[in-house]
């Protein structure tokens, strides 16, 4: 964690982060996140990964079980985060079916950011489902879809940037990166419909790597330093 704060300062962009509820029992993590949030004010936003790190598609459907996570997970997320938390999901692990789609929408998020839609994730979407069944879904509901970077139908995201001959990919792909949104104008562009969006994931423990020195491969300069 360290390592993502030394990062952070050598820019001045923001950085969403999405906080598994569950996890702010850790009172380690707890202190640092407020920590975090103290210094960095508006340039952190911090979203809803879930109330565990359970993977909902890989199970057998159960809205009301799924609903009701979800609404102690924004309680908890959002009672902690406070001005920082806005309501915007990402499934743990990427596992996102077409029926968690509504319970999402009824508990009050507006953004999901879950769609991962490659070659190599089929598999997340449950089965017999598609990705652009969950699109679908998004789009009868009214949920913004803020989906994951890919390139060549493959994945650049989290362990991708990591994973031989993957990591090539990705590294490419990163190295394409529009300019970074300036903390002021990130909630509006995220939540408005015309807003053309690219989003990228890493995992705050790949901070860790290289004796702690890892970065994520933007360039430095799209950073607004």
């Amino acid at each position: 964690m360290q390592g993502f704060q030394n990062w952070l300062s050598t820019h001045e962009n923001p950085v969403t982060l999405f906080v598994i509820a569950d996890s702010l029992e850790n009172s380690e993590f707890g202190a640092w996140l407020n920590n975090l949030i103290t210094e960095y004010r508006d340039r952190i936003t911090i979203g809803c990964h879930g109330l565990t790190h359970k993977s909902w598609s890989a199970w057998p459907e159960n809205v009301e079980q799924f609903g009701k996570s979800i609404t102690q997970a924004i309680q908890r997320i959002s009672g902690f985060a406070g001005e920082n938390f806005r309501p915007w999901f990402r499934a743990p692990a990427g596992y996102m079916a077409p029926w968690m789609v509504a319970p999402l929408a009824d508990c009050g998020i507006i953004v999901d950011s879950s769609i991962n839609d490659s070659i190599l994730t089929r598999v997340k979407v449950g089965n017999g489902n598609t990705w652009q069944q969950v699109r679908a879904a998004c789009q009868r509901v009214g949920l913004m879809q803020r989906e994951w970077l890919t390139k060549w139908r493959l994945p650049v995201n989290g362990p991708a940037l990591s994973i031989f001959p993957l990591s090539i990919i990705a590294h490419h792909a990163w190295r394409q990166l529009p300019p970074i949104l300036a903390a002021g104008d990130l909630t509006k562009a995220v939540e408005h419909e015309n807003s053309a969006i690219t989003t990228v994931y890493w995992h705050i423990l790949d901070h860790s790597r290289r004796r702690g020195r890892w970065r994520p491969p933007i360039a430095k300069s799209i950073l607004n330093h």
